[in-house]
């Protein structure tokens, strides 16, 4: 095994006369938290003043602290989509949320995009239980309905897992079909995680993959009230960038889960021996806009641009917080560009198990291991849709410190050096024409390659109605079926 940790131990029983075989030492267990609609800042240690979360504070000061952490996707099905097979969302067609928003009289029509994550792909949960992992989910799916189940798609537990995309509530009852014997009085994110200690329990004598995908902290934003009273003292005493107080709850809820799970491991003495991914699904919800204009949403992602559903980084920057135990450095922190396609190649190293195959993602155990570079020199986004966190349909391509943002409506593009502007205040497309024009061909070559659908111009396109729309395309079929 390549863990430094399980590597000692073979070493001190070799040099004790007993013979160690690859099979005899146990793999580490994984553990995933994917948090919804986190910011990039949404957690004390990666600069709210707001939010406290002592646990996921010592989660990074225990692992690895990436700061710049990106989703796969501007919202979650994609994401997630990305998370579970090692693909850019691109190459599955799986572009949206599922089933995302129907504007019929916009500029563009967006292409018949895939609402479901297919059997056929070989998700993450396939690959471990392949290997003799016992696997289990424990919150939110969101790729599709019932015949695509967590159940059918390498997870042997399920709770929580549905074609949802947020709970009916926070508190019982939650109208999660895949929830039973909900416990009164008792918050969302406790329920999972008492499940989700229960399977580390019964599981301790094998190795676990556990997918810990939370409902938190997407709407409707809940919390408990004895919480929600301490940050509205708190927002009372000072001035903070962000400043909703029952958000803080539920970001709160999401480190107490964490605390909860680190816990137990201790107690099982597992901690040694168990791997944890901790990240988000895409930017915070910072807010939207329609045709009445800017609404606010509960957090603000400063100093990035923007929120969920937007181009710009504050809807694909996230948290990322890695902790493996005997080869992360504890306290590190590594500024190396990582993308959700990223975590099935790794995990798969983690374990041993051999290189990912057909799979988007790069491996990133050499910069967990003390390394600064990856083999890659760019990566992606394609959002061939709309979303009233303010994107019009675009794709996008980050390459060191330079971001190009193609924008289909109109065909521009616009060019950002992050290092000089992370808040991407200042387009250098025109002034530095030479780079956007071979970031420009880059992109284009790389949807080539994926195979990305492309929005195209829309017959029915009218200015005066182009916001006009129902929620979802799921309920645009259902009046069609009426």
């Amino acid at each position: 095994m390549k863990l430094r940790s399980l590597t000692l131990i073979s070493v001190v029983l070799l040099s004790l006369g007993v013979a160690v075989r690859a099979a005899d030492i146990r793999p580490p267990n994984v553990i995933f938290f994917l948090i919804d609609d986190w910011g990039w800042t949404d957690a004390a240690c990666f600069g709210s003043k707001l939010y406290e979360t002592p646990n996921i504070d010592r989660l990074a000061a225990e692992g690895m602290k990436f700061t710049n952490g990106y989703a796969a996707c501007t919202v979650c099905s994609p994401t997630r989509a990305a998370v579970m097979t090692g693909k850019y969302p691109a190459r599955l067609h799986l572009t949206d949320w599922i089933a995302g928003h129907n504007r019929p009289y916009a500029k563009l029509k967006i292409p018949a995009w895939t609402m479901q994550l297919p059997l056929e792909e070989t998700t993450m949960a396939e690959a471990l239980k392949s290997r003799g992992y016992t696997t289990g989910l424990f919150g939110k799916w969101h790729l599709g309905n019932e015949p695509f189940f967590p159940e059918k798609q390498g997870f042997d537990v399920n709770v929580g897992g549905c074609h949802m995309g947020s709970p009916g509530a926070y508190f019982p009852p939650y109208r999660i079909p895949t929830i039973q014997d909900e416990q009164p009085g008792e918050f969302l994110s406790d329920r999972l995680t008492r499940e989700a200690v229960s399977f580390i329990e019964a599981n301790r004598s094998r190795p676990f993959y556990i997918y810990f995908p939370h409902y938190a902290v997407h709407q409707p934003i809940a919390g408990k009230p004895d919480v929600i009273k301490k940050y509205e003292r708190k927002l009372a005493s000072g001035s903070y960038t962000q400043t909703n107080a029952i958000y803080a709850a539920l970001v709160e809820s999401v480190d107490d889960s964490v605390g909860a799970v680190m816990k137990k491991l201790a107690e099982l003495k597992l901690d040694q021996n168990t791997v944890i991914i901790l990240t988000g699904d895409n930017g915070g919800l910072s807010g939207t806009l329609n045709a009445q204009g800017w609404r606010q949403g509960p957090t603000r992602n400063d100093p990035l641009r923007l929120g969920k559903g937007s181009a710009y980084e504050g809807g694909v920057r996230v948290p990322l917080v890695v902790k493996w135990p005997g080869v992360t450095k504890p306290g590190s922190v590594n500024a190396t560009p990582v993308i959700s396609v990223d975590y099935f190649p790794t995990i798969l190293e983690m374990v041993n198990a051999g290189p990912a195959a057909r799979v988007d993602g790069e491996s990133i155990v050499p910069l967990l291991k003390g390394g600064t570079k990856l083999k890659r020199d760019a990566i992606y986004w394609h959002y061939p849709h709309y979303h009233p966190g303010s994107a019009t349909p675009y794709s996008a391509v980050r390459e060191g410190d330079w971001k190009l943002i193609h924008f289909f409506e109109d065909d521009h593009v616009e060019l950002y050096n992050l290092k000089d502007d992370l808040s991407e205040k200042t387009d250098l497309a025109k002034s530095n024409a030479a780079q956007a024009d071979r970031l420009r061909a880059k992109l284009n070559a790389w949807r080539t390659e994926v195979g990305a659908q492309l929005p195209t111009q829309n017959p029915q396109y009218d200015p005066a109605k182009a916001w006009d729309g129902d929620r979802s395309a799921e309920k645009a079929k259902k009046k069609k079926k009426e």
